[in-house]
């Protein structure tokens, strides 16, 4: 059963309502900052499982608007990013990557250790360790062929998709569990004065008109034409980036010269319009990313991929609590930037905007996390791992 475009935005659209109504009516999700998508996200690739294990049917879903999606989500955090806050957060992205670029290393030991544990082959824990966790679905795909040919396994790709799709969905239910901890512990509050840059108050909803949606979508398309055309750009110089990192890129750009070369632009910056179209872009992204998994494929490897993942879930809890949190300076940027390194570490870019967007909805906005955590996430963390990967492999 194959849900055409159409289709599939209505059935992300409804499962996105379900993950809200379950938030407002549960508690523990509430609670513990659980992001609205992957409530719902999760719930309905159950259900859509169930329908493979009673009928042998498998749903498929068109998700060409799903890469359309994050490139708008990642362009209006450009275009809400500062100059003054980019340069507040260049120690932290340098910081950061030092942290990151080791926090790999533990994580292939961690998965070898399993591996060793569980009777299994040293390489199948670099599969299930930062190949697929902190390498996200692409990376786990793009290595199985290696672990195949070079080194016998069978089933890795399977292996691969088991743990980053699992990683998935605990990278996004363990950020806002370990924001609150850090957050309560240390009494911090946000000390932004902008709009948060997604989300948005009940008062806020007045701002938004048909001229400042014109505004807002006129930058979006301006900034990313300003990404395409910086993406031929580096593929032209032999750079490989994920689309939605130059439309990033477009953002910044336009948001750090447009309003200062014409001062009498109205600017879409900082306004509650553009945190709108961010909340929508995400939601529906994060809704149809993980509606889609298919998790009947990940039954036969059950037991070493639960024990490998209950270690790498505690790996990164401790690493985001009593290092990231610390090395970045112990406050509400800090505890922010560590529930979104969870789910980077453990699941992919788009899951630590997830964390970090629940609980800044909450609790107030830090620009400089939705800049500092996926410049790390698309492209800085692939580098290092490579050639990470590479040397565990050796």
């Amino acid at each position: 059963m194959e849900f055409d475009s159409r289709q599939t935005v209505i059935i992300a659209i409804i499962v996105l309502l379900i993950g809200k109504l379950l938030k407002k009516r549960v508690n523990f999700f509430q609670k513990y900052n659980i992001p609205e998508p992957v409530i719902g996200g999760i719930l309905a690739s159950l259900v859509f499982s169930s329908f493979y294990f009673a009928f042998e049917s498998v749903i498929s879903f068109s998700l060409e608007q799903r890469d359309a999606l994050l490139v708008v989500f990642f362009t209006c955090v450009g275009l809400s990013a500062k100059l003054s806050t980019l340069m507040k957060g260049g120690k932290s992205l340098v910081i950061l990557l030092a942290i990151a670029t080791i926090f790999l290393i533990f994580q292939n030991i961690t998965g070898i250790g399993i591996a060793w544990l569980t009777g299994l082959s040293d390489k199948v824990g670099v599969l299930g360790g930062s190949v697929s966790l902190s390498g996200g679905h692409g990376t786990a795909i793009a290595w199985a062929p290696v672990f195949v040919e070079k080194y016998g396994i069978s089933n890795a790709v399977e292996i691969g998709i088991a743990c980053a799709t699992f990683g998935l969905v605990l990278g996004g239910v363990s950020g806002g569990p370990i924001f609150n901890y850090l957050s309560k512990k240390h009494h911090l509050k946000s000390q932004q004065e902008e709009v948060n840059i997604v989300g948005f108050s009940q008062e806020e909803k007045a701002k938004i008109t048909v001229d400042t949606a014109y505004n807002v979508l006129l930058a979006v398309c301006i900034a990313i034409g300003i990404g395409l055309s910086l993406h031929e750009l580096s593929l032209e110089l032999g750079f490989k980036l994920p689309i939605f990192v130059p439309c990033l890129f477009g953002g910044i750009i336009l948001t750090n010269t447009v309003p200062y070369l014409w001062k009498s632009v109205p600017w879409a910056s900082g306004k509650p319009t553009l945190a709108l179209l961010s909340d929508f872009s995400l939601g529906l992204f994060l809704a149809m990313s993980l509606m889609s998994l298919q998790l009947w494929t990940l039954i036969d490897l059950a037991l070493p991929i639960l024990l490998l993942l209950a270690s790498q879930v505690l790996l990164a809890a401790f690493f985001a609590i009593f290092v990231v949190f610390i090395v970045l300076g112990k406050n509400y940027d800090a505890a922010v930037m560590a529930s979104g390194y969870v789910g980077l570490g453990l699941g992919a870019t788009p899951t630590a905007v997830a964390n970090m967007t629940a609980v800044t909805q909450k609790c107030g906005p830090s620009t400089q996390a939705f800049i500092v955590i996926p410049l790390i996430g698309a492209f800085f963390i692939d580098i290092a791992n490579a050639i990470i990967i590479q040397f565990f492999l050796s």
